[in-house]
């Protein structure tokens, strides 16, 4: 995979270009594809986002969000737009697996492959790219990307209010470690050119309906489980409670981070039940490393302190393999519990 500098010189004409991001998108996901669309029409190229799936409701005031192609319901113009464009971005994944069935389509496009991505282990078959594990987040480098072209004049209040969503999201509202100078020095730059944060924040924060409220206090309240010994939390939800409070895709965001309020609490789990597959998430503090549970357990990944994976056994098999994984890690886990007291 070639530097990503070496492709500025390439985009001094206009091309047609795909953007796309992982299934399942986030604040991260959409706004930097959205925010980097905004930017290379600015330039003049013709550019298309196409999402592997439906996005969830709290990410569809960003703006261009109603222009986005998804490409399970609109396969066919998806996969047009693909065989016609020069160039690939791949935002926010590391894997072309973590686009589900998009993912195929991808590592044949005969174009351009171009990646900007902070996870770790990225495919090096791209052409041209960048991953920083350490960054923030993926809006957060094409925000460096704008600037490492020369445009940061550029950045209008489309592409500012896509690149502050998903650095809030992904920072934690600017509590996590990932939280940087950098990130800081970012933020600062968008408010010098106008951008105002507080509407951004209750239109990510502040829309979810009363069954999700409701369901956020079940789930407190009767399916959360401490571990002390291993300092950890899990809550684990069926199908049928999800069906109960008619949850949908996105409502889950950010429910395991919850446990890690608590004292003395510093990795958490969060397992949800789906048709197809059982979904899981991991959180924690310190020098727990979620990401290597994550990929060695349960197929897979993330950054240090926030993963993702998936369980093919029934839900009942999974909340066993994990309560046998933190006996086994309990001492590891008190050693990085020390570590923060």
């Amino acid at each position: 995979m070639k530097p990503i500098e070496e492709i500025i010189a390439i985009l001094a004409t206009p091309k047609k270009i795909v953007i796309t991001h992982h299934y399942n998108p986030d604040a991260d996901a959409l706004g930097s594809t959205l925010g980097l669309t905004h930017y290379l029409q600015l330039k003049g190229h013709e550019c298309t986002v196409i999402s592997p799936n439906s996005m969830p409701d709290f990410i569809t005031w960003m703006p261009g969000s109603d222009q986005v192609i998804n490409f399970e319901t609109n396969k066919t113009e998806a996969l047009q737009k693909l065989d016609e464009a020069d160039f690939l971005f791949c935002l926010d994944f590391n894997q072309f697996s973590r686009t589900k069935s998009l993912g195929d389509y991808l590592v044949n496009f005969k174009g351009i492959k171009v990646l900007i991505d902070h996870h770790l282990f990225p495919d090096e078959t791209l052409d041209y790219g960048i991953s920083i594990p350490s960054k923030s987040s993926t809006c957060e480098m094409v925000y460096d990307f704008i600037t490492l072209c020369g445009d940061n004049h550029l950045i209008n209040m489309d592409i500012a209010k896509c690149i502050y969503a998903g650095v809030m999201t992904d920072t934690g509202s600017f509590k996590f470690p990932c939280t940087t100078a950098s990130v800081h020095t970012m933020v600062a730059d968008l408010m010098s050119k106008g951008l105002e944060t507080a509407p951004i924040h209750s239109a990510v924060f502040d829309v979810y309906n009363e069954n999700r409220v409701r369901f956020l206090g079940h789930v407190l309240s009767n399916k959360m489980v401490l571990f002390p010994e291993a300092h950890a939390a899990l809550i684990a939800v069926s199908k049928e409670e999800l069906n109960q409070f008619s949850i949908n895709t996105g409502d889950t965001e950010g429910i395991v981070n919850y446990p890690l309020s608590i004292k003395n609490i510093i990795f958490s789990i969060f397992i949800s039940e789906r048709e197809s597959e059982i979904r899981m998430s991991f959180r924690s503090k310190g020098n727990v490393d979620v990401n290597a549970f994550a990929r060695t357990n349960f197929q897979g990944g993330g950054h240090k302190n926030a993963a993702g994976g998936k369980s093919e056994i029934s839900l009942d098999n999974t909340i066993d393999k994990i309560k046998l994984l933190l006996t086994e890690n309990q001492k590891q886990l008190e050693i990085c519990y020390n570590e923060l007291v």
